[in-house]
């Protein structure tokens, strides 16, 4: 029979998840019964587990977080001695060190690692705080440190026979090898996580989500190198096998407590797999599948934020996220998704809708500090991009010069670095241009990818055909053509032919320029790139005029006046736009 003391802080208890459960929840008097209880100076156990339950419920139900984190580090404190007491114990520092986090990460990282010495004998602990600390050094990008406590990880789910656990940490070192550039370590890891999915006999939710997550790094590992048409068995692979996961149970299984951890909900795979699906189409040239696949997830993702947040009692799976605080991750896709279809439209012309759509970007990013500081280089470029395609070249080159002074990403300065090369050439200013030539130089390019490095190549033999330098222009971009149809990179195809077929033009050979132009028509109808059109129609007029064929001169001027007049319009239109002045914007707050 319970003590008189026994009884008074047990229905106390009681009376406090009585408050809790109710409905409406009565929150004040949950919190009341459980301050209450440490007038009874309980036992140790009794009084770090009733500050961990004051700590959840002023976190979830109030504003109050200094007492929240009060409450939390009384938990941890009391319960570190204490023996048998692991789901207090860590869970107190997991949520102390999310706190944390918020404002000093450094705090967190000391409280973590004392969590991990403490938990070696606790499996699903041990490897929730692993992933919780390797995260932290991954936002603070020390992604050495990060994938080096992936890798204990590893090893301790291999030692621990948690074996889908052990693909997760495998998988999550990848991912971040991949964000560090390191690609030549990011083929073996992804060997190595192949041959274990492949010889892993585990239960077919876990099966078909480690495979998802494995297609979605090889995926992310092919696009960031550029290889657009090698990417392309894997993208249809990993669209099949979302599918099948959307239709499995969210049912774990497995002999170790440590196979109890998700990447992401599934639902959100699904969403990473549009954004993948949109990226690889807007390489490829293919700008209507890319808006296709862009509405679809804005659609999921605005139906999955109007969501309410689930609460932990509710969460019936019982698995918890290797990524943590995941629902911010759907304004990150949410952006990304923006970012890829804002160049899309200035691809199709349609600038309007992409500053429309740069606008929906910005107040994305005025809403997260933290988003803004993680895309702020990428709204630069996109506002760079537009810029040019409105024919404001001042305006675009000081949103390039932004992003380059915003971005330590190897990739973004190339690619800001060849448009603001463009630039300088459109204005003529070939000192300037001379002045990049080091960091757009085909052969000694900062970036990796073989998309930039064909796209360097076509810029080098736009300055040559801009100085009538044609033999030296025609080998350039012939080098392009080469790379281009390697990877399927349709649109650096089209522009390559319409400019080769340009230079035929002036040097008087009418065939083969015929012969470029025609198929830089053809291929730019199908993306569609109307600047393409506009100039293969150019082209094509006076090449009918030499041959002396009135009716398809003709034609080809009523097209060449069509997609003028349609992007006259347009741009006078986006003009006329108060999302117009963003271009003048180069540092501080979003104006608007």
């Amino acid at each position: 029979m319970a003590s008189s003391q026994d009884a008074w802080y047990l229905s106390l208890l009681g009376l406090a998840e009585y408050f809790r459960a109710s409905s409406p929840p009565q929150i004040k008097l949950c919190i009341q019964c459980l301050q209450a209880v440490f007038n009874f100076k309980p036992p140790q156990r009794v009084e770090a587990r009733t500050h961990l339950q004051l700590g959840n419920i002023l976190l979830s139900h109030t504003k109050n977080i200094d007492l929240a984190k009060n409450h939390l580090e009384q938990a941890w404190m009391l319960s570190q001695p204490i023996s048998t007491f692991d789901d207090v114990k860590f869970e107190a520092a997991s949520i102390l060190a999310e706190l944390e986090q918020q404002n000093q990460i450094s705090a967190a990282k000391p409280i973590l690692r004392k969590a991990i010495e403490l938990s070696q004998h606790n499996v699903y602990w041990h490897c929730r705080l692993i992933f919780q600390l390797a995260q932290i050094h991954a936002i603070e990008k020390d992604y050495a440190l990060a994938s080096s406590l992936l890798g204990v990880g590893v090893d301790y789910a291999h030692i621990s026979n948690a074996h889908y656990t052990r693909i997760l940490f495998l998988l999550s070192k990848g991912m971040l090898l991949l964000i560090d550039k390191k690609l030549p370590e990011v083929h073996t890891v992804i060997s190595q996580a192949g041959h274990l999915i492949e010889t892993w006999t585990g239960g077919a939710y876990q099966r078909e989500y480690v495979k998802v997550c494995f297609l979605v790094l090889q995926v992310c590992h092919y696009l960031m190198g550029g290889q657009i048409k090698a990417v392309k068995p894997c993208l249809k692979q990993l669209q099949q096998s979302i599918q099948v996961l959307v239709q499995v149970d969210d049912v774990i299984t497995g002999p170790s407590q440590g196979d109890m951890f998700l990447w992401l909900p599934k639902e959100h795979l699904y969403i990473l797999v549009y954004l993948l699906t949109v990226m690889h189409s807007m390489q490829a040239g293919y700008m209507e599948k890319a808006q296709k696949y862009t509405d679809k997830a804005c659609v999921y993702i605005e139906k999955l934020k109007s969501k309410p947040r689930q609460s932990p009692e509710k969460n019936s799976s019982n698995v918890d996220f290797a990524v943590l605080d995941n629902k911010p991750i759907l304004s990150v896709f949410q952006l990304m998704l923006l970012e890829h279809i804002i160049m899309c439209n200035l691809v199709m012309g349609n600038k309007t809708q992409a500053l429309q759509e740069i606008s929906s970007a910005t107040a994305l990013c005025k809403k997260s500090p933290r988003l803004l500081e993680a895309h702020g280089a990428q709204l630069h470029t996109l506002l760079g991009l537009y810029s040019m395609s409105m024919d404001c070249l001042p305006a675009a080159e000081a949103q390039f010069l932004a992003a380059l002074n915003t971005s330590q990403e190897r990739e973004l300065w190339t690619f800001a670095n060849l448009n603001l090369a463009i630039v300088y050439l459109r204005g003529k200013r070939d000192n300037d241009f001379n002045s990049l030539f080091d960091r757009i130089n085909p052969e000694n390019l900062p970036s990796q990818t073989h998309s930039l490095k064909a796209a360097a190549y076509y810029v080098h033999g736009l300055q040559a055909f801009f100085q009538a330098r044609y033999n030296e222009a025609k080998r350039y971009l012939r080098e392009t053509l080469k790379m281009a149809n390697a990877e399927d990179l349709n649109r650096l195809t089209s522009g390559s032919l319409v400019l080769l077929g340009h230079i035929f033009l002036s040097l008087g050979n009418s065939r083969e320029s015929m012969n470029m132009v025609t198929p830089a028509m053809q291929l730019a109808s199908k993306i569609p790139d109307v600047h393409v059109q506009l100039w293969a129609s150019a082209v094509l007029k006076d090449l009918h005029r030499i041959c002396g064929d009135t009716a398809r001169e003709n034609e080809a001027y009523q097209r060449h006046v069509s997609y003028s007049q349609t992007l006259r319009n347009d741009q006078h239109n986006a003009s006329k736009l108060p999302q117009h002045c963003l271009i003048y914007w180069t540092k501080g707050d979003i104006p608007i």
